[in-house]
């Protein structure tokens, strides 16, 4: 199996989900879908997005949810493709539970670096939050900077990134 982390970026709603799922069906790999949104956390606007969401992925694929460990899940991944969708909400997770930024991209950088280590296949979605209107709130802020700065660290990681405009991609690393 070739190693590879796929990077895919972009506001909401931009198709970024949709490119992530073509991207892991066209692998030919056995594919593991990594919802990161705490169930208990779901309002019924969100129930109906992963409805959709569900709706478009193979039968054949299997899905992980409620999972916030990512390294242990990518060291159990072996032979298989880990779409995890997405980062954003994996790391508005932790920030709910009150875990320190440094800690959460200290646990991020570990799990990626655990990617490259074993081998694996990853693709990662996340939202790019910084492009849009500047946070009201202090909790905003540091959101937004968490994301950045998790959105920089994996794709120092990635083999290859691209950002989702309008449904999309622009390849912003590895267009080879």
């Amino acid at each position: 199996m070739s190693s590879f982390l796929h990077f895919v970026i972009g506001g909401s709603r931009s198709g970024k989900s949709r490119h992530a799922e073509a991207l892991a069906a066209a692998s030919g790999m056995p594919v593991c879908f990594v919802a990161t949104y705490a169930t208990e956390m779901m309002d019924e606007q969100m129930r109906a997005r992963i409805a959709e969401h569900r709706s478009r992925r193979p039968s054949h694929w299997s899905t992980l949810e409620d999972r916030f460990d990512l390294r242990n899940q990518i060291v159990d991944s072996e032979n298989t493709l880990l779409l995890v969708d997405s980062v954003t909400l994996w790391l508005s997770y932790h920030l709910l539970k009150q875990r320190p930024c440094a800690n959460i991209l200290t646990d991020l950088e570990e799990a990626l670096r655990t990617a490259r280590q074993l081998g694996r296949a990853l693709v990662l979605v996340s939202d790019e939050v910084g492009m849009g209107l500047v946070p009201d709130s202090h909790d905003g802020i540091i959101f937004r900077d968490l994301c950045g700065s998790a959105n920089q660290l994996i794709s120092r990681y990635a083999t290859k990134v691209e950002l989702i405009v309008a449904g999309l991609p622009w390849v912003l690393k590895g267009g080879g």
